[in-house]
């Protein structure tokens, strides 16, 4: 999980390498580093932490040159250090590397064999070195890169360059995210479009097998055996201003109040429309979803809570049985597979390993329908899929996904309204109902926005707390587990989530003055349950933080304080409930000073198992 930046332009490419890690570093950020090729020979500047870090060295050397590769880490092999930071080196290369060689080891041991020497702890170092042994044999530089590849195994996108070919890099990809950015003084590779948006739009995704030969005026795709291959250019549809801070603090503060945007940019091909109809899904999605007999959700992390709440609206509203995995287990288990079941892959970035792999999984299987629900167009889950969704939720760069979770949301909602419709459980005017509520949706999410001055007020009140109990019912209880993952995620408090009822058969052992328990109590048919349930929690003294619909009749005493929204949503109320907890664990954050955007040991693209 790293970001890579490559170039070779008519230019010095060192502003342009140092602006795409800091774009990239909420891939990883534990360490950065780069190379040049330039007057020096072969220059390398490696710095623990942060982009800033690199920058500064980057500043007192003066570096400079025309041909570079950079890259910023977050640690699978190795602890953060400067000798297991990336570009490693081997008799005048230099490699990056995203992803992880599951056979570095055996590769390790016939390198060394062979006379090589190892100065770090990392998988990637096993590449720069066997790549200069093949040059040995082969010596032509695009072959022995290729010739290299083939013996790896495992995920990677790596990119390449040499000291004696100054006007030359190799890049290639395996599972791991990479694409082309052409311009006319030079051309590029990065991990993410985002990276390269300050020199150009025109972008050329490679396939999973692709190695390409970048040169100042032209480049060239072949496979991994050599045989040439063309990849259309594409024009990106991200503008550099999406992926800028300004007025807000950090990205997670700027993308949860982004949320009213996301969400009318994700429904618009539904703003005039009088009916739902199945081509929201892709041009044959009503001939891939009309005899489904089931559904699979298969996501990690917060993707996964999207998923659960799926599954009440698709089982209650098109009645149709869904089962929820998380990907990083369903592969690993024998389960029964069904051809006539729909399987829907969820993911931000469309490039999460361990979902990838279970879609891998699952058409293996004979399980061909597939759905991908995703917030990036190009992603290789949306290429992989034979129907695909894409939310619109534009860039998300905070670790602690907001707006991308919304957004994912309704578009399992429109899922399920299509699928009412094909299985005649969507009635005219129920049809015309749930219309009316979805375009409504982003001035209702707007609303809600509004409180954040009393979620600051609360944030106060147990942020120093070192641990968080969250209580929800239905569809709510994913709910309360995506608040639970918020608070831990970025405020380092230890937070369960529990369904309400599950309270008195564990839980409710861990309640006392010390442990604020957040509810998400919204007025539906469950709601006199859940009061019951909260008042075991007082019974015990605990402190209990709710939020609660406009309509409830919950009332503030002591020990009990309750946040209004400011209107019940029905169905969509899911919606509405996690954007309160979203601001709660930014604002418990920032009493405790964390790094909001970029939390310890995580980083936001998992392109790695």
């Amino acid at each position: 999980m790293c970001g890579i930046v490559a170039a070779v332009a008519d230019r010095n490419i060192v502003p342009v390498l140092l602006e795409g890690l800091r774009k990239l570093e909420y891939r990883g950020y534990d360490s950065a580093g780069l190379a040049l090729i330039n007057e020096l020979g072969l220059q390398r500047l490696r710095a623990v932490g942060r982009v800033a870090e690199l920058t500064a060295q980057v500043d007192e050397t003066g570096a400079a040159g025309n041909t570079g590769i950079a890259h910023t880490r977050w640690a699978t092999h190795g602890v953060p250090s400067e000798r297991n930071a990336h570009p490693h080196i081997s008799d005048g290369l230099a490699v990056v590397h995203n992803g992880i060689i599951e056979n570095h080891e055996a590769l390790r041991t016939r390198l060394k064999a062979d006379g090589y020497e190892f100065t770090s702890d990392t998988d990637t170092e096993v590449i720069a070195h066997l790549i200069a042994h093949e040059l040995k044999t082969t010596g032509d530089f695009f072959t022995a890169v290729r010739a290299s590849i083939a013996q790896l195994q495992g995920a990677y996108a790596i990119a390449v360059l040499r000291e004696v070919e100054p006007d030359r890099v190799i890049v290639a990809r395996e599972g791991s995210p990479l694409l082309l950015g052409l311009t006319d003084e030079g051309n590029y590779a990065a991990s993410d479009a985002s990276a390269l948006l300050q020199v150009t739009r025109r972008m050329v995704y490679l396939d999973n097998g692709d190695c390409a030969e970048l040169l100042r005026g032209s480049y060239r795709i072949t496979r991994v055996d050599g045989t040439p291959v063309e990849r259309a250019e594409t024009e990106s549809q991200l503008s550099a201003d999406s992926v800028e801070l300004g007025q807000y603090r950090h990205y997670m503060q700027k993308e949860i109040f982004e949320q009213p945007v996301a969400l009318s940019n994700t429904l618009e091909l539904i703003g005039a429309a009088r009916s739902i109809q199945p081509g929201l899904l892709g041009a044959d999605a009503e001939v891939t979803l009309k005899d489904v007999r089931q559904i699979l959700i298969i996501a990690c992390g917060t993707s996964y809570h999207a998923g659960l709440v799926a599954r009440y609206w698709l089982e209650a509203i098109a009645g149709i049985s869904c089962s929820v995995e998380v990907a990083s287990e369903y592969r690993y288990r024998d389960s029964v597979p069904d051809p006539q079941t729909l399987v829907v892959t969820i993911s931000q970035s469309g490039e999460t390993a361990d979902t990838l792999a279970a879609l891998h999984h699952a058409k293996a299987q004979g399980m061909m329908r597939t759905l991908a629900i995703c917030n990036v167009p190009e992603s290789s889950l949306v290429r992989e899929t034979a129907l695909r969704f894409i939310t619109r939720a534009g860039p998300e760069i905070g670790v602690a996904s907001t707006k991308a979770f919304t957004t994912q949301l309704a578009a399992l909602y429109l899922l399920t309204l299509v699928l009412a419709k094909l299985r005649g459980r969507l009635t005219a005017e129920h049809e015309s109902a749930e219309l009316t509520a979805l375009r409504h949706l982003p001035v209702a999410v707007a609303k809600v926005l509004e409180l954040e001055p009393q979620i600051k007020e609360w944030a106060g009140h147990f942020a120093m707390k070192q641990h968080a109990l969250f209580l929800g019912r239905g569809r709510h209880y994913p709910i309360a587990m995506e608040g639970a993952l918020k608070l831990k995620e970025i405020s380092y408090i230890h937070a369960e989530a529990y369904a309400a009822g599950e309270l008195k058969h564990g839980p409710l052992a861990l309640v006392d003055k010390e442990m604020p328990v957040i509810a998400v109590a919204p007025n539906d048919t469950l709601i006199e349950k859940l009061k019951s349930n909260l008042q075991e929690v007082r019974a015990r003294g605990g402190e209990l933080y709710v939020f609660a619909d406009a309509d409830s009749e919950m009332q503030e005493s002591d020990g009990v304080h309750v946040l209004h929204l400011p209107e019940h949503y029905g169905a969509l109320s899911a919606l509405l409930h996690v954007v309160p907890l979203q601001l709660l664990s930014y604002h418990v954050a920032l009493v405790r000073g964390t790094d909001v955007d970029k939390p310890r040991n995580l980083a936001k693209s998992v392109t790695v198992e």
